[in-house]
């Protein structure tokens, strides 16, 4: 079904067509209303569902590094440069926009380059009700400046373990592997800092 503007959305025919397909009236009503809505305001509607949606992706990310601090990083503090969340979530819905289902067929790796390897934070299915139709592998990287270093040696002499003292600090820079599922062309790679 196509909606425009010209079609007369709320006819007492079309409602009545519903009806007879056991369709609740009330239900048809709402459904009616939302799409008036969308009708009425196209682009806004788009631009509120994509900010909701790069909202949701970037407290994805923000809750596997809070999940992994202590698990995998061993560290008592994981310090993220302002709006990269943001930013990555941001790069992953472009990347996810000409795909057939678009975000909902995403599988995303998520991966940190640290100084001694790199290691695996997490996997995370948007949907798993889909079947992915493309990976993305998303790399942090740790900022290699001394300070975290300093902090790590300053916190030894404590009665603190320095291995739950120590501070992870990420560079504002990162990496983002596209590779598509379905066929054999080659991967989009965003390589920031």
């Amino acid at each position: 079904m196509v909606a425009t503007s010209t079609i007369k959305t709320k006819s007492s025919d079309y409602i009545k067509e519903l009806v007879e397909r056991r369709y609740d009236h009330a239900c048809i009503d709402k459904e009616l209303d939302f799409w008036d809505h969308c009708l009425a305001e196209p682009q806004r509607t788009g631009e509120v569902t994509e900010d909701i949606t790069c909202q949701q992706l970037a407290k994805m990310f923000e809750n596997c590094l809070s999940q992994s601090k202590k698990t995998i990083l061993h560290c008592s503090y994981v310090l993220v440069p302002e709006k990269l969340t943001q930013r990555i979530a941001g790069e992953v819905l472009q990347l996810a926009a000409c795909e057939p289902c678009g975000l909902r067929g995403c599988v995303l790796y998520v991966h940190l380059d640290m100084e001694n390897g790199c290691k695996r934070l997490e996997r995370i299915v948007y949907d798993a009700t889909v079947v992915p139709t493309f990976e993305l592998t998303l790399v942090f990287k740790q900022d290699g400046t001394a300070w975290t270093s300093l902090q790590d040696f300053l916190f030894m002499g404590t009665c603190f373990a320095p291995t739950f003292r120590r501070i992870l600090k990420l560079s504002s820079g990162f990496r983002l592997v596209k590779k598509k599922l379905y066929c054999s062309s080659a991967g989009t790679i965003v390589d920031e800092g």
